[in-house]
């Protein structure tokens, strides 16, 4: 047992001599600046975190900055990403709209842009994009509801609400317009009955993808329109942190109670709360986007990018920034429940089993 413990400790040294070597030769392929938007959201420490490791396992020094939800605060880091000589910008940003005179000096200077999971708009200097098949995000949601609802075994009519991402987020259109495409056709036949009347992202949209503005809005829709003694069966929320909200919002009226249940409430990201949330009954599902493997994907179209050679599998339709068509790189988005999560979430490591005690 010495013995073995002594071989495994020497194999042990070595590599953590080559894991030395490879960081002492990170300088040698250069700086790679990464602009993640906040650290409120859990999901933005996953991504920077998993992206930086990423990349400095390729050999890349990275300049990993958080914007604190402050769109000068992310315009004046990246300026410094290309005042220090950058040689890659990996851009998650707080307002696609807002990048374009900052994306110019960074194309003088001839750093490769990418834009993280947000699609930079309305500028020709991105030069390729990574994220999910956002359109999907939105397909999995709405017929997440339907299957909560039981329809089409349930004929319904069902009240539902509809809320939306970020009107300065590309990705809210897509979630949305994927949401809508399932869930239109069933309020126009009035199975899916929208009391409020409100739909369109200029009346759901939820700037920042704020759960407090999502509560807020709740409680407007349903003091203005289920005072009548009326229940919401069913709640289209985009993202995680807008379905907390829309829970709490639910919860001070005397939802969760054991006659008046939660309604069918859709969410996005996988988030550890809201993983909980799903197994104690409050929200139905989420969307897993395993954002390990964006980081990898990302990491190594920046590494390809760089050394030169033509990146493989990019979508070259979906995408237009109102400038141009960004070549992308699409995952897999899937749904989750409680049927389901541990499987998807818990047995791929992403979440473990202790997170969710």
């Amino acid at each position: 047992m010495n013995v073995l413990k002594t071989i495994a400790a020497a194999a042990m040294a070595g590599v953590i001599a080559v894991g030395s070597m490879g960081v002492a030769a990170a300088q040698d392929k250069g700086i790679v600046g990464v602009s993640m938007p906040e650290q409120t959201t859990l999901r933005w420490n996953s991504d920077g975190a998993e992206l930086k490791a990423a990349l400095e396992a390729k050999g890349y020094t990275v300049d990993l900055q958080y914007a604190g939800d402050d769109i000068p605060n992310q315009l004046s880091q990246i300026e410094n990403m290309v005042t220090k000589g950058s040689k890659a910008l990996v851009i998650a940003a707080l307002d696609g709209t807002t990048l374009s005179a900052v994306l110019d000096q960074a194309a003088a200077a001839g750093i490769k842009v990418f834009a993280y999971d947000r699609l930079i708009l309305g500028t020709p200097n991105v030069d390729y994009y990574t994220t999910f098949d956002n359109f999907q995000v939105g397909v999995l949601q709405a017929n997440s509801i339907l299957k909560g609802l039981g329809y089409p075994e349930n004929k319904g009519p069902f009240n539902i609400e509809l809320f939306g991402g970020s009107p300065d987020d590309n990705n809210a259109f897509f979630f949305y317009d994927g949401a809508m495409s399932v869930l239109k056709p069933l309020i126009d036949e009035g199975v899916l009955v929208l009391k409020s009347g409100q739909q369109g992202m200029d009346q759901v949209g939820t700037l920042r993808w704020d759960g407090a503005t999502a509560q807020a809005r709740m409680d407007n829709l349903l003091s203005a329109y289920y005072s009548d003694g009326s229940r919401v069966d069913a709640i289209l929320a985009p993202n995680d942190g807008v379905a907390r909200g829309i829970i709490s919002s639910l919860t001070g009226i005397g939802y969760g109670s054991a006659d008046l249940k939660y309604p069918i409430i859709s969410g996005q990201d996988a988030e550890v709360p809201s993983i909980k949330a799903i197994i104690a009954g409050e929200q139905y599902s989420t969307v897993y986007k395993d954002t390990r493997e964006l980081a990898r994907v990302t990491a190594d179209l920046v590494d390809a990018v760089l050394s030169g050679n033509a990146p493989a599998d990019l979508d070259n339709s979906t995408y237009n920034n109102g400038n141009k068509v960004v070549p992308s790189k699409l995952l897999t988005p899937y749904e989750v429940d409680a049927k389901n999560y541990k499987e998807l979430v818990v047995d791929s490591g992403y979440i473990s089993e202790a997170d969710l005690q």
